[in-house]
């Protein structure tokens, strides 16, 4: 349901005007170059909050904030969310 949403809010953004000479770096449907690194951004926070240790309510509220505002939710995460803490367990553990 998510993927059709973010589908269709795309192809409502689609501009109507014609332009002849398109630069991804300052007009486009997607934002080019710049909305490409945004999505993988995203993908990699998104991911990260996900394979935390927080409460589930937690996860939904970040996600959605990234979801939502995708630049402003990075932003946001990385100063406030405080990733030492929940980081997940995984990998090695130390030899005593």
């Amino acid at each position: 349901m998510l993927l059709q949403l973010a589908l269709a809010s795309m192809a409502l953004a689609a501009p109507t005007m014609h332009v002849e000479k398109a630069n991804a770096w300052q007009y486009g449907t997607g934002g080019g170059i710049v909305g490409f690194v945004v999505l993988i951004l995203d993908l990699i926070v998104i991911i990260e909050v996900l394979q935390s240790t927080r409460p589930v309510s937690h996860k939904v509220g970040w996600s959605l904030l990234i979801f939502l505002f995708p630049i402003i939710g990075i932003i946001l995460y990385w100063l406030f969310s405080n990733r030492e803490q929940h980081k997940a367990a995984g990998g090695y553990e130390a030899i005593p």
